[in-house]
């Protein structure tokens, strides 16, 4: 392992990305996004993510250059075209007219289209909360999850994010995929040789296994508990391809030119402004109900422990592996 600062980690996925064709605004939104995930303690949505990134621009399938633009379909509803490009900066751009319709309309939403999505949700949601809103974000991928009771895949591991604002507190987000996995974290297992719960996923021939690996060679991601969320993955699908016209995640797949980076798709954004029907005393309201829950021995507020990484890692940096520093080395020097 090599130990990094945060400006170093943003300094080596920045250069990277625009040694291989994206240009400073693409290039500076997903390293932006890769160097936050590292903070949180989330190696499977960082730096680990840099090869996905690189082999999509490579293969043509992701443009590093192109811009987004904002369309207000009605006063509530906005859909943000990111024209193959990658998601991050199509987030940024959508951000401001999102909070902005917000505001006037009490709750809009956003519809993130032709975007490849490679990311965890919480960025674009703590963005949200940090102008006092509840946001609600969902998308979905590749098939790579099988439905309660059958055996082939038909989800992505769909992702879905919620967020409350607590004021000068770090806001109560939790960020978590309907897959019992986030495929990302099967693969960092696989890739450091750990095995995986039970109830992960299965193998090639379909058997249950804890082997990381064996998932990844063919075999296919579990939902999490079994038809309660497999119904929320068909949630997510629904929203997040179906309410704003983008790929469910088997078209995603049959789409995809399968070069290992992130296919296109869409992501789903809601945002409530909770002083339209909450009233004055909304935020003391919510604490009420945090005070209480935290009576409560044994409990802790999700992203509790994201907030311990951040703590830590935005005083002393982190540690990263030595091999996948050496394959963005190579993928930067061989793109010069």
């Amino acid at each position: 392992m090599t130990h990094l600062s945060l400006s170093d980690v943003h300094d080596v996925a920045y250069t990277c990305l625009t040694a291989n064709g994206c240009d400073h605004e693409n290039a500076t939104a997903v390293a932006d996004t890769v160097t936050l995930a590292e903070r949180d303690g989330a190696a499977g949505h960082g730096l680990f993510r840099i090869p996905g990134y690189i082999t999509a621009l490579k293969s043509g399938k992701v443009d590093g250059h192109v811009r987004t633009t904002i369309e207000h379909v009605t006063p509530s509803m906005l859909r943000a075209d990111g024209h193959g490009g990658f998601a991050p900066l199509a987030l940024a751009t959508a951000r401001d007219p999102l909070v902005a319709a917000t505001r006037t309309q009490g709750i809009a939403m956003a519809g993130l289209v032709r975007v490849h999505h490679f990311a965890a949700l919480w960025v674009e949601i703590e963005a949200l909360t940090s102008a006092g809103l509840v946001a609600f974000a969902c998308t979905a991928y590749m098939p790579t999850v099988v439905p309660a009771g059958g055996t082939e895949p038909i989800y992505g591991t769909n992702p879905l994010a919620f967020g409350w604002p607590r004021g000068d507190q770090p806001p109560m987000v939790f960020d978590m995929a309907t897959a019992a996995m986030a495929r990302g974290e099967v693969m960092v297992a696989a890739r450091d040789g750990h095995p995986v719960p039970e109830g992960v996923g299965l193998d090639k021939d379909g058997n249950p296994t804890t082997d990381a690996q064996a998932i990844v060679d063919g075999g296919q991601l579990l939902p999490f508990g079994g038809y309660k969320g497999s119904g929320i993955a068909m949630m997510v699908e629904l929203l997040a391809a179906g309410v704003i016209g983008e790929r469910f995640s088997f078209e995603a797949g049959d789409a995809d030119n399968k070069d290992g980076g992130p296919p296109r798709g869409g992501e789903f954004l809601l945002a409530i402004d909770p002083s339209k029907m909450g009233g004055d005393d909304w935020l003391d309201h919510g604490e009420k109900f945090f005070a209480r829950y935290l009576r409560i021995d044994g409990t802790r507020l999700p992203g509790t422990r994201r907030m311990s990484h951040r703590a830590a890692n935005e005083a002393n940096g982190v540690d990263v592996n030595d091999d996948l520093l050496a394959k963005i080395s190579d993928l930067t020097t061989g793109a010069t």
